[in-house]
C-alpha cells in the first residue's frame, strides 16, 4: 500500500494562521496549495524539473504579488516542519498492519521532509520506505514517477496500490496498472475526467478496509 503526503497524510491547515501572519487572507492557504501543484506540473509537461520547496516558495510570492519579503516567505515555509497528519491516518496504518500490509510513501515533497513529517507524527514505524518525485526529477502525475516507485519497491504495478485524497493521482496511478483508493475528505466529489478509483471511502481508514475486502 502507497500512501501520498501532503493532504492525504498531512494537514496543511494549520499553515492559515502562518498565512495570516505575513498579511495574506487565510483563503489564499487553499490558492497556494493549488498554485504550487499547477506549477510543478507544468514544469513537469515542459521537461524541466524544480524541487517542491522551490516551487512552494515560488507560489507564494506570486500569490503575494511580489511584496513578500524573504522573511516572511520563510516564516511561512517553515511552517511545514510543524504540520500534523490527519486524525485519519494512523488509525489507517494500523489497520494495513494489523493485516500485514508493508506501506511506503510516494509524495511530491522530498524524501526529507516527509520522513521528518512521519518521524513528529510517530508514523514513521509503519511505513518501509519513502520516495520522491526528485529521484526523478517529475511531479506527480507523470508516469514515470509510478514506473520508478513500483521499480524502488521492487514489485510489481497489479501488486501495488495507491490511496490518495487526489483524483489526479489515483488516475495516474491506476494508468500505470494500480489498484487505487480515494478519500473523499478534501474534495468531496472525485471528477468525471479521471479514471474511476477502484475503491472509494469517506477518509483513509474507510479506504484500505475496503481495499483489505476481497470483491
Amino acid at each position: 500500500m502507497v500512501f501520498d503526503v501532503v493532504e492525504t497524510l498531512m494537514s496543511l491547515a494549520p499553515l492559515q494562521s502562518r498565512f495570516a501572519d505575513v498579511g495574506l487572507t487565510d483563503a489564499l492557504a487553499e490558492r497556494w496549495f493549488d498554485r504550487l501543484l499547477r506549477d510543478g506540473i507544468a514544469l513537469t509537461a515542459a521537461g524541466d524539473y524544480q524541487p517542491f520547496p522551490v516551487v512552494a516558495a515560488a507560489a507564494l510570492r506570486t500569490l503575494a504579488r511580489g511584496e513578500l519579503d524573504d522573511d516572511a516567505a520563510a516564516y511561512v515555509m517553515a511552517g511545514f516542519g510543524e504540520l500534523p497528519a490527519h486524525a485519519d491516518a494512523e488509525p489507517a496504518m494500523q489497520t494495513l498492519a494489523d493485516a500485514g500490509i508493508s506501506m511506503a510513501c510516494l509524495s511530491n515533497g522530498t524524501a526529507e521532509a516527509t520522513t521528518d513529517f512521519l518521524v513528529r507524527t510517530n508514523l514513521r514505524r509503519y511505513v518501509d520506505q519513502v520516495i520522491s518525485v526528485a529521484e526523478v526529477s517529475s511531479w506527480k502525475p507523470a508516469s514515470l514517477v509510478y514506473t520508478h516507485a513500483a521499480r524502488a519497491i521492487g514489485r510489481a504495478a497489479d501488486e501495488l496500490a495507491l490511496v490518495a485524497v487526489h483524483a489526479f493521482d489515483c488516475h495516474s496511478a491506476k494508468r500505470a496498472g494500480w489498484t487505487t483508493g480515494w478519500a473523499s475528505r478534501t474534495d468531496g466529489h472525485y471528477a468525471e475526467i479521471f479514471a474511476p478509483a477502484d475503491v472509494v471511502g469517506a477518509d483513509l481508514v474507510d479506504v484500505v478496509t475496503r481495499l483489505l475486502t476481497p470483491a
